[in-house]
């Protein structure tokens, strides 16, 4: 049974190939558009996902979208009517196009697949649709490890729901409890994220690295006003405070009243404040999402959590939750948001819609690792890098390893380029840019030189499974980058209490560890462990570097530029390297050293970028 799921028109929209309940492949649509966050119907990544599995488009049963429209129309017009007649004007912006495009998806998509596929089959009558907190808990339970599980989902919104609990037991997955829009922690932290002057959608990893600098002075205001939580984990927002309900932004004049002013302009200068209600609605999240585990493990009598949905992306609190929470053991769908919706639409088609039976792998999840996109033969490689006038060479791969990890320990900065793409938001060693994480300069450098980004963003240590315990409060699989420990004491440096650098974002200047470069200012680390099974390029790489230094760790950060979707092809790849200070781009079996490029096609790269 061929199934392909779908994600669009939202955000970070994604196709997945499931084939007899096995992920074949997945991919988001942005990686081949080369436009973050691209919300298109996912022709490309539906024709990646065929083509990787050599399947024509008429063998496949069926396809299935990851939400309803018809209900989340519903929940608009509803909303609208509720808060009529202010929110008239935002409704009858957006009146149109639901009207013309979303309230008719069936057939928008039917249209699509038969503009992509060809006419010659009936699309629409192999169309399936999920709901999607329904797809977000059938991404978290069906490719998890456990037999048994509770299943959180906790996002933005979906169709009316923005947090639901539900239970799963070999190939079935009933939900239990619901919350309901506008009461969402999803929009209650992007109220905080827009505040702060950070993208809606995209910037709610900069509040989460952001908090660790400020205090939460507002915790307490944000739980006096804003929202109310029950013992249980449920909870209920006052929207006096908020306008997504009605307006065109998140928070209104009351949320400034109570927060001291205005919304930050988007780059403008942080301020402690910035900086203490990053700090606040993190200790909130936090204290919510453990509440609704205990209850989650109280009323399901469980052992084992899943997580999906865009919250469950905060690591700082799943890090949280896999200290001081119930479960014994947690498992995080990687693709935690939108795009994951097409690996859960696919598989509940599977095993809800078809009844089809659950295979559990012992020990083992059903993501690859996330390694399921597209990957490149050394002849295509070889054929792509000369078309653009890459200066390389060519190494067997011990001999590539080896002189990968001298280069690392020297200084130098990475770009890696192997094997099949990551999927969802994280590079986990197959289009990643590494470093040394040692080097006290580090972080600073790929900051400003490499990343283009801002210079409070921590990086995150890609350390050996097997010495993960040695270096880090954590001693359990953290292969997704999912989860935040801290530094393990004897790997610190002693802080004077005295040091005037250890307020807002002079505290980048002090050292706290030995591996300066992925320790952030609260000796805390966003770990992704690395085992030989898994990828095991990756962890040669490491186990090389670990010889030369005596140190089982590198940095990891995805290999892309800000506002750029992380690399896919080795044109991708050679372009990024040639727009920042990286100093080694490996490509497969290639190295390019950048000193090594002609004047000609540093030019044309700038040129090809400008384009």
């Amino acid at each position: 049974m061929i199934i392909v799921g779908i994600s669009a028109y939202y955000h970070d929209a994604a196709a997945c190939l499931v084939i007899d309940g096995e992920i074949i492949a997945a991919a988001q649509e942005e990686r081949f558009t080369r436009r973050k966050h691209d919300a298109d119907f996912p022709g490309n990544a539906i024709n990646y996902c065929l083509s990787e599995a050599g399947i024509d488009a008429a063998a496949v049963d069926y396809f299935c979208f990851y939400d309803k429209p018809f209900l989340k129309f519903e929940r608009i017009l509803e909303t609208y009517l509720a808060f009529a007649p202010a929110g008239l004007a935002t409704f009858r912006r957006s009146a149109p196009t639901w009207v013309t495009e979303k309230l008719f998806q069936k057939h928008a998509i039917a249209k699509a697949l038969r503009a992509l596929l060809g006419k010659h089959v009936d699309w629409e009558s192999r169309l399936l649709f999920s709901e999607h907190h329904l797809s977000h808990a059938a991404s978290a339970f069906f490719p998890s490890p456990f037999e048994n599980a509770a299943i959180l989902t906790m996002d933005g919104v979906g169709e009316w729901t923005t947090t639901s609990l539900a239970v799963g037991a070999g190939n079935d997955l009933t939900v239990q409890r619901e919350i309901r829009f506008p009461h969402s922690l999803g929009l209650l932290y992007s109220a905080v994220t827009y505040h702060t002057g950070f993208e809606v959608n995209g910037g709610e990893y900069k509040v989460m690295g952001l908090a660790p600098y400020g205090s939460p002075t507002y915790a307490d205001t944000i739980r006096s006003h804003l929202i109310d939580v029950q013992e249980d984990g449920s909870f209920h927002l006052n929207m006096d405070y908020f306008d997504y309900c009605s307006g065109s932004t998140m928070t209104n004049p009351a949320f400034d009243q109570i927060f001291g002013g205005p919304p930050r302009r988007a780059e403008g200068a942080l301020t402690q404040r910035d900086m203490d209600l990053a700090a606040s609605i993190q200790v909130v999240i936090e204290d919510i999402v453990l509440k609704l585990a205990r209850e989650a493990a109280r009323s399901t009598g469980e052992r084992n959590l899943c997580l999906a949905g865009g919250v469950a992306l905060n690591c700082v609190a799943n890090g949280k939750l896999l200290r001081e929470g119930p479960f014994e053991r947690l498992w995080i769908q990687p693709a935690a948001g939108d795009a994951g919706g097409a690996i859960g639409a696919a598989l509940g088609a599977y095993h809800l819609h078809r009844h089809q039976p659950r295979v559990i792998r012992s020990g083992r999840d059903g993501m690859n690792g996330a390694l399921l996109g597209p990957h490149y033969s050394q002849a295509e490689i070889v054929g792509r890098l000369d078309a653009l006038g890459c200066i390389y060479t060519i190494h067997p791969e011990a001999e590539m390893i080896d002189i990968a990890a001298r280069a690392l320990a020297d200084g130098d900065v990475i770009g890696w380029h192997q094997g099949r793409m990551e999927f969802g938001p994280r590079a986990l060693g197959a289009r990643s840019i590494l470093a040394d994480p040692r080097s006290p300069s580090m972080q600073r450098k790929l900051n400003l030189k490499v990343k283009n980004r801002e210079s409070f963003r921590p990086f995150a240590p890609s350390v050996l499974r097997e010495h993960v315990s040695e270096w880090f409060d954590l001693d359990t699989d953290s292969p997704y980058m999912l989860l935040v420990a801290e530094v393990a004491p004897e790997r610190r440096c002693p802080l004077s209490a005295g040091d005037d650098r250890l307020r807002g974002l002079a505290q980048l200047d002090v050292q706290r560890s030995t591996i300066p470069a992925v320790t952030h200012i609260d000796h805390s680390a966003r770990i992704q462990t690395v085992d030989q099974e898994t990828n095991p390029l990756y962890h040669a790489l490491i186990e090389a570097f670990l010889k030369l230094t005596g140190c089982p760790i590198l940095v990891n950060t995805s290999f892309n530029m800000r506002d750029e979707p992380i690399v896919s092809t080795p044109d991708d790849a050679f372009r990024c390297f040639m727009q920042t200070d990286i100093d080694l781009l490996i490509v497969g079996n290639a190295m390019a050293r950048k000193s090594a490029q002609t004047a000609q096609t540093i030019s044309s790269a700038h040129a090809e970028h400008a384009r």
